[in-house]
């Protein structure tokens, strides 16, 4: 098979001159070019890949029989194993964050033990598959050179320690942050962010506060200067204390209104088992691969998707909220799952380079369903989106889906209009179906026992 033909270089892989991710008869390959043979060959010769692979610390991959002929600067073109979701490291809670740093760590220490060393730590080179953050980036290795410093330092503390250090001591929604940056926001900005007790906790303070001052004060007039040498036992120094900073950052107890939601509800144990049920007996009906659920708070029926056999990414604006759904799910050992903080009422856009590096939340589907449960009457009474709007996004995200409609004498919906004027006159189940028929196809609609509410399969 010729090589070159109808192939799709991934948009955010054009920056390494070591090689490329593409797409090719709906199959992700990885280009592997000359310049990076000597690297890669060492990888593979001296245990570490097998070795990561051992520890589940990199996506496997196969070799590929391409015709080569006519492009000398190809080396090698491998395929990686999928991974079902991309996900983005401003999209992860913290406790997810904090695993992907620690991993990455774990990656360097074991680099090292072989011979090799991290050439780059950026947090968009781990995906989460099964609950675990890999390395997919096989190309992230090169040869280590004694008395070489970890040139990938600087960078790791931005993707990693610094957005984690401002979610768990300045608040948990600063992790959106790396929307802005996405290096990672830059040291002396975070420096001035995080409280002063940061200041005495040493790792915090030596990898942020004085790196972040040697970064502002010193770092242009190093120009043209060799680097100073570092032994291999400060190297593994430098490596012990990021780990044992990230590992000290840990969240308090906290509390928001979304992440004790449950508590809260209005439904009665009988109602809302009536409802589970219902949501199984329709996902049992269409047997979806997989199932985005949008305003899953920490993942009740996002599991019940997961269990029916489906791939499943479980969204919420709420960080603390993601957090628990994360560790639940972690807990209970759901395979393909992946929680998510991401606000559907302002879903992540594209970004980086063209506005397309990053891929939007939309362009990262559609998915075969869609759960949108006790969710719309949030978005068209605190958000005001209009039923017609709403009805015309879900259908660019799913092919199905399963939602739940919230009439104006359920006391949830009350409670949204305690403190504004009712200006939603429209908001009644006859225009709600009629707005989402000009997409969809009503083929169930039910009573949720025990409630006022509605549950709808739609196709």
């Amino acid at each position: 098979m010729k090589l070159l033909e109808d192939i799709k270089i991934e948009n955010g892989s054009f920056r390494d001159p070591s090689g490329f991710v593409f797409s090719k008869g709906g199959c992700i390959f990885r280009q592997i070019n000359n310049c990076y043979k000597n690297d890669f060959e060492l990888l593979l010769s001296s245990g570490l890949h097998e070795n990561l692979l051992r520890q589940h610390l990199i996506i496997p991959h196969e070799d590929q029989g391409f015709d080569f002929s006519g492009n000398q600067e190809i080396y090698k073109v491998i395929k990686p194993e999928v991974v079902p979701f991309i996900s983005y490291p401003y999209e992860w809670c913290f406790s997810q964050l904090k695993h992907a740093a620690l991993a990455t760590l774990k990656i360097q220490r074991t680099a090292l033990a072989h011979g090799l060393t991290l050439k780059d730590a950026s947090a968009f080179n781990i995906q989460f598959k099964n609950g675990l953050p890999l390395l997919i980036d096989t190309l992230s290795f090169e040869k280590y050179e004694a008395g070489t410093p970890w040139v990938a330092y600087r960078q790791f503390c931005q993707h990693f320690l610094a957005p984690l250090a401002l979610m768990w001591g300045k608040d948990l929604a600063l992790g959106q942050m790396s929307k802005v940056y996405l290096d990672g926001p830059p040291l002396p900005l975070a420096s001035s962010l995080l409280p002063s007790r940061t200041w005495f906790n040493f790792g915090l303070l030596l990898h942020i506060h004085i790196h972040s001052i040697f970064q502002k004060n010193f770092s242009d007039k190093n120009l043209g200067q060799k680097r100073k040498s570092i032994s291999k036992n400060s190297f593994l120094g430098l490596i012990d204390s990021l780990e044992k900073t990230v590992r000290s950052l840990r969240l308090a107890q906290r509390k928001t209104i979304w992440s004790d939601y449950y508590d809260q509800t209005n439904y009665s144990d009988a109602a809302f088992s009536n409802k589970r049920a219902l949501v199984a007996h329709y996902l049992k009906e269409i047997k979806p691969e997989v199932v985005w659920d949008v305003g899953a708070n920490v993942g009740v029926f996002s599991e019940i998707a997961c269990r029916a056999g489906a791939k499943t990414v479980s969204i919420d604006f709420d960080p603390l909220t993601v957090e628990k759904n994360y560790l639940r799910a972690k807990k209970r050992n759901l395979q393909g799952y992946l929680p998510l903080v991401i606000d559907i009422a302002n879903p992540t856009s594209g970004i980086g380079w063209d506005n397309r590096e990053r891929a939007s939340f939309k362009n990262r589907g559609p998915t075969d369903t869609l759960l949108a449960l006790a969710l719309v009457h949030h978005l068209a009474i605190s958000n005001n989106i209009p039923f017609p709007k709403i009805a015309e996004f879900f259908k660019k995200l799913c092919e199905s889906l399963i939602i739940e409609f919230v009439p104006k004498n359920d006391s949830q919906v009350k409670r949204l209009l305690s403190h504004r004027e009712d200006i939603f006159h429209g908001y009644n189940r006859e225009n709600f179906e009629n707005s989402f028929r000009k997409y969809f196809t009503i083929k169930k609609r039910e009573p949720i026992p025990g409630t006022e509410r509605t549950l709808y399969l739609m196709v």
